[in-house]
């Protein structure tokens, strides 16, 4: 299984000030905390074990300490960590107690890999993943170079093809090409067994794993904040109810609330939008009650919007879904 080695964002020119002391301030913050709370402590240091023995952070040796380009930066411990360049490792310093005891002297650590949940990591890890497929299309079909490259979003797939067939084979092709890269796609859900059966138990969600798929439903699915029913093949949406002021601010955080990235509800969230807007021309402020006649549209909205999880969109297409 390859890598995918790249560098970490940074403006050439750009030198960071010394700021170790403000990492052993936050270390000695966090030492307080894990004493107060063992069981914490104990998943944290199980983590911090885990990336030093997994080397995704290793320890950095005394002569290597004393760089003074300003080209060292420490992280402050707030828990996070994923590619690798070693002439930026530097940028990613961090202090972690030896042993994992907080009684022992701290050393200082660097990360070999991306943290998750920094700035730069998602154009990182989607350009690993593309320069994968342009890598190994050689190697594959096109169809499955062109999954990769389009049908991806950060890390989640959606595709759908006409019949299980080519569904089976491109789960497996596509899981060849992406290990190739060091991808190793997992979370595999399908609205066909067919499919199902074939991904290998390790790599299905925790829902299919242990199912009996010839006499079990197929689960209910999450797909870029949609539902999906995988048995009946629809898209369906879960309602929670919010108890919000009859205002402009109240109004606003519950239709923001209502997501619809494919647009299914858009006749059903116009009214609330429609609402929204008068209350802006009226230059109502945003704790400001709305009149009687607003709040009646405003109630009949709310009791609407109560039935959304009778509705459902069906798929007209009878294709065959995947998504890893």
């Amino acid at each position: 299984m390859g890598t995918t080695a790249l560098a970490y964002h940074c403006k050439t020119t750009a030198k960071m000030p010394n700021n170790r002391c403000m990492a052993e301030q936050r270390a000695a913050s966090l030492q307080r905390k894990l004493s107060k709370t063992p069981d914490l402590y104990k998943g944290y240091k199980d983590f911090m074990a885990g990336i030093n023995g997994k080397g995704y952070a290793v320890k950095i040796p005394m002569k290597q300490l004393s760089r003074e380009d300003g080209r060292v930066w420490y992280i402050p411990h707030h828990g996070l960590y994923h590619p690798k360049k070693d002439q930026d490792a530097d940028l990613l310093h961090f202090l972690w107690w030896q042993d994992g005891d907080p009684n022992k002297p701290m050393e200082d650590y660097r990360m070999t890999v991306h943290l998750f949940g920094a700035t730069s990591s998602p154009s990182c890890a989607s350009y690993a993943l593309r320069r994968t497929a342009q890598d190994g299309g050689s190697k594959t079909t096109p169809e499955v170079v062109e999954t990769v490259l389009r049908n991806f979003y950060v890390d989640d797939c959606l595709k759908s093809v006409d019949s299980e067939d080519p569904a089976v084979a491109l789960a497996k092709d596509l899981r060849h090409l992406c290990a190739s890269g060091g991808f190793g796609l997992t979370k595999y859900v399908s609205n066909s067994r067919a499919v199902l059966s074939s991904i290998p138990k390790e790599d299905s969600t925790t829902e299919v794993k242990d199912l009996d798929l010839n006499h079990k439903q197929l689960p209910m699915e999450r797909a870029l904040g949609t539902q999906w029913c995988t048995e009946s093949d629809t898209f369906r949406f879960k309602v929670q109810p919010q108890d919000k002021p009859a205002t402009r601010r109240g109004i606003l955080s519950i239709v923001s609330s209502t997501y619809d990235p494919l647009g299914f509800l858009a006749p059903l969230v116009l009214p609330a939008k429609l609402l929204l807007r008068d209350l802006c021309r009226e230059k109502r402020g945003w704790d400001e009650k709305i009149n009687s006649g607003q709040a009646q549209k405003w109630m009949k909205w709310l009791a609407d919007r109560e039935q959304l999880s009778k509705f459902m969109c069906r798929d007209k297409s009878n294709r065959q879904g995947l998504n890893p």
